[in-house]
């Protein structure tokens, strides 16, 4: 029984003394020993259940088994645990059996060496305990196993069916106890059971051809434990609010000229631009601008089944060939998606932008619009070139409309005069374009202080895979920047400043976007990397964006630029959500929260319901209950965020790997990406993809790693292996399941291109000799203990 703090008042206890105590309790804590701690009467225990109740609503704690209450997102102080893995070091690692947060699952380190014979799968009875910024675990009785889930592919063998593992790094098979009817090449969510090194697998489901169309999303949203169904509750509360009439008191912007501009194969349309000279002589030369985004908040309300859910996933994930959504579609593709020609509700952004494009004020009002045009990225860039759409070759991601198509959706397109002056036809003005033009004029004010600021400019381009109606790789390419990606990426960020500085301005809550400089640890290593290419970076100077602008611009060399890039980047700290404003590094802003895509990111959505209770917009604005746990809200959607990355990236991998398993045996050209002690990873110029080529495979000399230069050279020839160098090697395996390529190296290729061997002084050693001469994995390293 939990000891009576003295200091705690008789009476009805507040949600802090509550949390206080769940949190300090040596035991578990439930309403009676709450009520007991606290001295509550009779009465007041019924006012302590419905507090209670309404912080479980709010999200502050979550109820255990046996009715004793933790934090939300925290652990029980007693509870069932699963062990999900054992390190090489013996240490056991333990998620909770049971778990409803919207947070990811913590890992438990098991804490008691004499369990060491706990294998995965096992479940034990466990007390818990914080450590730091994590959780460890003390089991107090080993329960009946468990299974451990594991998604894979079957494969029949003389001697019974196997399962391989969709993992890259995946190098485990497992017998087959129970095939559950699946045929050999299925793909197939099984449950682990046994002990090393004797473990088996029963199939619990079949989810079909692994290389069939669309399979290689459902392997990352498996593999990754994306929620993608909603429930009978959400989806019928989404209908539900998608009928509620808008009100009539939002401001009326239907007799502007907004527009939406997105990819082409956009499935939401959360946000829309407007702009014109302004006449305010206040602001000469400058502009009036609109953001225009969906009103979210409108529809879905705190504590509801639909909030619930949004929370629970973070965001949306986009695949090739499908989407993930945060909001059932009745919402994020019909009734917050701001669609040409019908009115729909928005949160706007009302902007006065200076003739140098610094901000010069801005307002926020809930208001009906009516988007002119819904456009492509590359329909937007044809009308301001002047030039007709490309022909339209069909397929989902390809987007460009024939003439005809475009003229029937937006008016007759421009065209150039004989002079090059003017981009009017027959019928005058197109008025998609004459709504275009301002637009672009106020960007290049907008691009003028972005050059100012000089934010972090990285030219990493994105894969663009292009698939036909039946879910078929027609390509794979980077994906091209325009001027319109440009020009509505500078309007958003506008915004987004916008809707910080202006929550400040109320001492409102904000859920920043944070993105740090990089640490010292992190500079000091890119000085040393730096230094192999004969570029001089002081560690004493005020690191900014720029810094590393300047260093990109000393490069020359092109097969050089690549990779001083991608060291840049790994350089840099991981974007991430939080309340706490530590400045957005990577744009060299100060102020700096997500505002315009609450249809795909719950942290946008926080921020609207923070904008409408501040100023007073209606209803739907942020809770108590959402106030105080913005920090902890904060870290579960940058899990989800880094998860939806993870899913999109392999998933591409796999695509990729997929539309190269016709060229195994070609020689291709491809780009060195990084390079380690046991080998180095290529990708396939123009396509992507990574592959390792391992250094057994290299040659028959040593090669010596150098952990500084993240080189390979070999001791004979001096040829040298480094990121960034082009070189054609054989594409020997592509596993679409995986998403894993495997190259060979082109017989009778000559030494490398690259740096040369001047760091190398003649007598010195080369290194420790990890492997013995003459076997095929010969290497010696260099630098720090790895």
């Amino acid at each position: 029984m939990p000891k009576r703090t003295p200091s705690i008042p008789k009476g009805l206890p507040t949600r802090e003394q509550i949390l206080d105590f769940i949190a300090t309790s040596d035991t578990p804590a439930g309403k009676r020993e709450i009520a007991r701690a606290f001295g509550l009467t009779a009465q007041d225990k019924i006012l302590l259940k419905a507090l209670l109740k309404d912080m479980a609503d709010e999200g502050l704690i979550d109820s255990a088994p046996g009715r004793a209450f933790h934090k939300m997102g925290g652990v029980p102080k007693v509870t069932v645990l699963r062990v999900m893995d054992v390190d090489d070091g013996g240490n056991i690692w333990t998620v909770p059996e049971r778990w409803d947060a919207d947070t990811p699952a913590p890992k438990l380190r098991v804490r008691e060496r004499k369990n060491g014979s706990l294998g995965i799968g096992d479940r034990v009875l466990a007390r818990t305990e914080e450590a730091g910024q994590g959780w460890i675990a003390i089991p107090m009785k080993v329960l009946p196993r468990g299974e451990q889930l594991v998604l894979g592919v079957l494969r029949q063998e003389p001697g019974g069916m196997w399962l391989q593992g969709v993992e890259k790094k995946e190098r485990s098979e497992f017998a087959v106890s129970d095939a559950g009817g699946a045929q050999a090449g299925d793909l197939v969510l099984a449950e682990k059971a046994g002990r090393p090194p004797r473990i088996t697998v029963r199939v619990t489901q079949v989810l079909g051809d692994p290389f069939a169309p669309r399979s290689f999303s459902l392997i990352a949203i498996h593999k990754l434990g994306i929620p993608d169904v909603f429930s009978g509750e959400t989806l019928d509360e989404a209908v539900r609010v998608a009928r509620q009439p808008l009100g009539d008191d939002r401001e009326d912007l239907r007799h502007l000229p907004i527009v939406a501009i997105d990819p082409a194969d956009a499935r939401d349309h959360d946000d829309a631009v407007w702009a014109m000279p302004d006449d305010d002589p206040a602001n000469d030369g400058g502009w009036q601008a609109i953001v225009a985004i969906a009103d979210v908040s409108f529809y879905v309300r705190p504590g509801s089944s639909l909030d619930r859910e949004a929370r629970r996933r973070g965001n949306s994930v986009y695949f090739p060939d499908r989407v993930v959504p945060m909001l059932p579609e009745s919402l994020s593709a019909e009734m917050c998606s701001l669609k040409q020609g019908v009115d729909r509700a928005a949160l706007v952004c009302h902007l006065r932008i200076g003739k140098d494009g610094t901000l010069k004020s801005w307002r926020f009002t809930r208001a009906v619009v009516r988007i002119a045009a819904n456009l492509a990225y590359e329909d937007a860039q044809a009308m301001m070139d002047g030039i007709k759409p490309p022909p339209f070759r069909g397929g989902v991601g390809v987007g460009q409309s024939s003439r005809t198509e475009f003229s029937a959706r937006h008016g007759p397109t421009p065209n150039p005069s004989p002079e090059g002056e003017g981009l009017q036809d027959g019928s005058g003005v197109n008025p998609i374009l004459a709504a275009l033009l301002p637009l672009w004029d106020c960007w290049r004010a907008l691009n003028t202080a972005r050059e100012a600021r000089a934010p972090l400019d990285l030219d990493l381009p994105e894969r663009r895979v292009v698939l036909d109606e039946m879910g078929r790789i027609l390509s794979v390419a980077p994906r091209e920047r325009l001027d319109a990606h440009k020009l509505i990426e500078d309007y958003m960020i506008a915004a987004n400043v916008a809707a910080a500085k202006a929550l400040e301005a109320k001492k409102a809550p904000v859920m920043y976007r944070v993105h740090e400089q990089p640490s010292r640890e992190k500079i000091v290593a890119l000085k040393e990397y730096l230094k192999t290419f004969g570029i001089e970076f002081a560690l004493g100077q005020v690191i900014q964006p720029r810094t590393f602008n300047h260093i990109l611009a000393k490069v020359a060399e092109d097969d050089m630029r690549p990779q001083i890039m991608e060291q840049v980047l790994r350089t840099q700290t991981q974007a991430y959500y939080a309340p706490v404003n530590l400045g957005h590094f990577g744009l060299a802003l100060g102020s700096y929260g997500h505002f315009t895509s609450p249809i795909r990111r719950y942290a946008d959505l926080l921020v609207h319901r923070s904008l409408v209770a501040a100023y007073k917009l209606g209803d739907g604005g942020l809770t108590e209950g959402e106030t105080a746990g913005m920090e902890r809200i904060g870290q579960s959607i940058s899990q989800f965020e880094r998860r939806a990355m993870e899913a999109e990236r392999d998933t591409i991998d796999r695509y990729v790997a997929a539309f190269l398993s016709e060229r195994v045996g070609e020689v291709l050209e491809t780009r060195i990406t990084g390079v380690t002690n046991f080998g180095f990873f290529a990708t396939v110029e123009g396509i992507g993809g990574d592959g390792l080529m391992p250094v057994r495979d290299i040659g028959g000399e040593y090669f010596r790693f150098d952990e500084a230069s993240r080189t390979l050279t070999g001791e004979q020839s001096g040829t040298v292996y480094a990121s960034g160098q082009k070189l054609p090697l054989r594409l020997a395996e592509a596993n679409p399941v995986s998403g894993a390529l495997r190259f060979e190296m082109v017989e009778g290729r000559g030494a490398a291109p690259g740096r040369e061997t001047r760091d190398r002084k003649p007598g010195k050693p080369a290194g420790r000799v990890l492997k013995r001469r003459g076997r095929p994995a010969n290497i010696k390293h260099q630098g720090k203990k790895r």
